[in-house]
């Protein structure tokens, strides 16, 4: 039970996103291609990645893990999992993206997404860019969450306890839909952490990661990443929700909106121009299906 899933989705404020096109470099401009010619403007989706010619910025494209495992085994791939990260690799490779540097943390779900996007990609030899692993680009430790909150709760809310309780139960079935939806109780328990890290310092018992020291470490990992032209980051739906939110100057529960709105394999594009971080593209997947398209 290790990744963020979907807590509360707002399609309308979704769908209200005011974010920008990096890629286009100004309505109604082109720019100039070899030979002279004059290339047609591209939307976001068929222009992933490609270098912007009018002005200088570090383009980063924030990708999040494939469909993982039951909720005992969520860190590792599922073989849909695999399939969805090949099939983004396979895309990318059609419209001629290379990436320069590729990170991820250190989980195996992300770790397992590079590499099948990668392979997909035909940048898996030893000309292409080898993962960097940064553990700052983790999701949080929902199991953590549960042990280190999860007791006091249920002692305090009974509904909380019995919603527990029933997870518990029907997690022991491996093919229970449990493994691939949340329940109240997964929403109660995060909405719990996180009101604690907004509680002054010594007032709360909690030793875990609290959700402050894990926005602080994700924000860092992004505000640090190298100065390349074309960078990917595979790492999962919250990491990728408070980058933006970065961007859009959002607070906890939009973060969290954000990160149950996004698909497995979706990927984000931001323009990391130091000072003044934008969004340029949100949860996409022209790589998938319909059938292909999962949250968790």
């Amino acid at each position: 039970m290790r990744a963020f899933g979907e807590f509360f989705i707002l399609a309308d404020f979704l769908s209200r996103l005011n974010v920008i096109s990096a890629h286009r470099c100004g309505e109604g401009r082109t720019t100039e291609a070899p030979g002279g010619q004059k290339p047609p403007l591209s939307r976001p989706a068929d222009s992933l990645i490609r270098a912007a010619e009018c002005y200088s910025l570090r383009l980063v494209t924030l990708i999040r893990h494939g469909q993982a495992g039951s909720r005992q085994l969520y860190d590792a791939l599922s073989p849909k999992g695999h399939q969805q990260a090949g099939a983004l690799g396979k895309w990318l490779r059609g419209r001629g993206v290379h990436f320069h540097r590729v990170l991820t943390g250190t989980l195996n779900r992300q770790q397992q997404t590079a590499a099948s996007l990668l392979q997909a990609m035909a940048q898996a030899d030893v000309n292409g860019p080898q993962p960097e692993s940064d553990p700052r680009w983790n999701e949080f430790d929902l199991d953590a969450v549960y042990a280190g909150i999860g007791p006091a709760l249920a002692e305090r809310d009974a509904a909380f306890r019995e919603e527990y309780e029933d997870l518990l139960r029907e997690m022991a079935d491996p093919r229970a839909a449990v493994h691939r939806h949340w329940r109240r109780c997964d929403v109660t328990v995060v909405r719990a952490w996180i009101e604690i890290s907004q509680k002054p310092e010594g007032q709360t018992d909690y030793a875990g990661e609290s959700f402050a020291d894990f926005s602080t470490r994700v924000r860092a990992a992004f505000l640090d990443l190298p100065p390349a032209e074309n960078i990917a980051v595979v790492t999962s739906a919250t990491p990728i929700a408070l980058c933006a939110a970065l961007a859009l100057d959002l607070g906890p529960r939009r973060v969290m909106q954000l990160a149950a709105a996004q698909h497995n394999t979706a990927y984000s594009e931001m323009d990391a121009r130091p000072g003044d971080p934008r969004l340029a593209s949100f949860n996409n997947t022209p790589h998938l299906s319909d059938d292909m398209k999962t949250l968790r």
